[in-house]
């Protein structure tokens, strides 16, 4: 039995976060360690799957409350728990990252997203306010991160910046459990429907999707997720193609594998902000592992993965004619597409999978330990 005490913090996420608890911790804990989650939503602590989870109390107040009086709690908690390793799922834990090393603890950050791109993409801050926030936040990865014992990134790109700054740098890439999302169904029985899974923004293709679905006569959208702008939510509800819409909300990780099983298509056309066009989207990789045919963004590393390996279509994500024209067609050749969908799940089976991406995360946590 391994005696390691490992602690993974995070004041944003919630407590099943599909990388955060249903990948990595759950992975950690299948080898003996005794790991520990610190969470902020109010919901009590529990033990699920092996891992002991630990609520510091429900975020109050917006970001600049969550950025101090939540991560101080979890700081506290990160100290009472007096772990081997601690690894931080936030930026906004950073600070408290530096201060568990000068504690002498070993301390790994864990960048999902790259920070300075992902400020240049939000909607809700000016020009001016972006690009001041995403040239600090980098000066801040910069100073900070080489302090820190390792750095893992949920991309090669992101990992390929990192390096430059912390030379034990390591992406694991989000990719999905081969279990879970297995569709061995009859490919006849699945309904005339295409699927789109995850958050629901103008920034993530819902305006030209809806639009799409307006040109298209006889199929139907499973739209899984919630809006994060009320004014596009009330916009694009006002749409024809809306008629056409079967709203899910949030879905567990149970019914997200049912909808995909009942569905023939799957989409992820992101706009080409910046921080989509490097990115390689969970939903992408999900829709393969269920064995349907993806319609994705037209950027060069998604055309390399869908056309490379012949598992979906690309087109402009601005244009809701070649979404729907793309839709039509794998709706219209059902052969072709359930032979795309299995080229997927091959994919996914041979190269794209969690059981490849946990051997890094085990070799990691090794090296830090010995």
């Amino acid at each position: 039995m391994n005696s390691f005490k490992v602690t993974h913090l995070t004041s944003a996420h919630p407590r099943f976060d599909t990388r955060i608890f249903i990948k990595m911790c759950t992975s950690l804990a299948t080898q003996n360690y005794a790991v520990s989650l610190i969470v902020a939503d109010g919901l009590g602590d529990e033990f699920k799957n092996g891992v002991n989870i630990i609520d510091v109390g429900a975020k109050s107040g917006g970001r600049l409350s969550r950025m101090t009086k939540t991560v101080r709690r979890v700081y506290d908690k990160a100290l009472e728990l007096d772990a081997d390793i601690y690894h931080l799922h936030d930026p906004e834990l950073i600070p408290i990252g530096l201060k568990l090393k000068t504690r002498g603890k070993k301390v790994i950050f864990d960048a999902h997203e790259d920070l300075p791109k992902q400020l240049l993409g939000k909607p809700y801050l000016n020009l001016i306010t972006k690009q001041i926030l995403s040239k600090a936040s980098a000066l801040y990865e910069n100073w900070a991160c080489p302090k820190f014992d390792a750095i893992i990134t949920a991309t090669p790109f992101i990992r390929d910046k990192f390096l430059s700054i912390n030379s034990n740098t390591v992406d694991i890439n989000n990719f999905p459990l081969l279990e879970e999302l297995a569709n061995t169904g009859d490919w006849s029985k699945k309904h005339d429907s295409v699927v789109y899974v995850g958050g629901i923004a103008k920034i993530r293709g819902i305006e030209q999707i809806v639009q799409a679905m307006d040109l298209i006569h006889n199929v139907q959208l499973n739209l899984a997720g919630k809006f994060s702008e009320k004014d596009i939510e009330a916009d694009v509800k006002k749409q024809n193609g809306w008629s056409k819409v079967n709203e899910l909300g949030f879905l567990n990780r149970q019914d997200v594998s049912a909808v995909l099983a009942q569905s023939k298509v799957g989409l992820v056309t992101l706009h080409s902000v910046i921080n989509f066009i490097d990115a390689l989207p969970v939903k992408m990789f999900e829709y393969m592992a269920a064995g349907i045919p993806v319609i994705a963004s037209n950027f060069p590393l998604w055309q390399e993965i869908v056309e490379g390996n012949q598992c979906g279509l690309c087109v402009d994500p601005l244009d809701p004619h070649a979404i729907a024209k793309a839709i039509e067609y794998l709706i219209d050749h059902s052969d072709e597409a359930e032979q795309m969908g299995k080229n997927g799940r091959l994919a996914v089976e041979e190269k794209y999978n969690w059981v490849i991406e946990e051997q890094k995360l085990f070799k990691l946590y090794q090296g830090l330990l010995n």
